[in-house]
């Protein structure tokens, strides 16, 4: 056997014991990527949780965001700021989870949970309000999501017993 059919042979074995292992590699970087998301997506969903027990843990606070659903525009300057700044975090993490929804992180039966949540805000006319001179802070794809749901004119439900 001469060296150059030694060094096909050489070279041959390079290539197939080589491919595979860029091919499991390339797995384990999509892996870890999407494992990456799907942390960074539980923390939004433990925001959200904070969110909401903010709500039962400070009785100002869930007053103030009672009334503002009703009408922003009834509220008090500093009022305003807090209903604001509570409905900012909801639609800021549900914009958040709806993008790793988009990208495959989140799933989907979980997202339509957020998405209800969001769409219960949304229905309120002082949310409305708020959302008219605040949706340029979030993505498109949300904007659009949101501005449908107002479109579609649902009646709000969900703290009508809590006025």
């Amino acid at each position: 056997m001469s060296w150059e059919m030694l060094s096909a042979i050489g070279q041959l074995a390079a290539v197939l014991i080589g491919i595979p292992s860029i091919i499991y590699l390339a797995i384990q970087i999509r892996n870890q990527s999407k494992e990456s998301q799907r942390a960074a997506a539980n923390v939004l969903i433990a925001h959200w949780t904070d969110l909401r027990k903010s709500f039962s843990d400070n009785a100002e606070v869930a007053a103030i965001y009672l009334r503002g659903l009703q009408s922003f525009d009834d509220l008090a300057p500093v009022e305003k700021l807090r209903f604001g700044s509570t409905l900012g975090r909801a639609f800021g993490l549900s914009d958040g989870l709806y993008q790793f929804y988009l990208d495959g992180a989140l799933d989907p039966k979980l997202w339509k949970t957020f998405e209800q949540a969001t769409v219960d805000f949304i229905t309120y006319p002082g949310a409305q309000t708020w959302w008219a001179t605040r949706k340029h802070w979030h993505t498109p794809k949300f904007r659009t999501l949101i501005d449908r749901a107002i479109a579609e004119g649902t009646k709000p439900t969900v703290y009508e017993r809590y006025t």
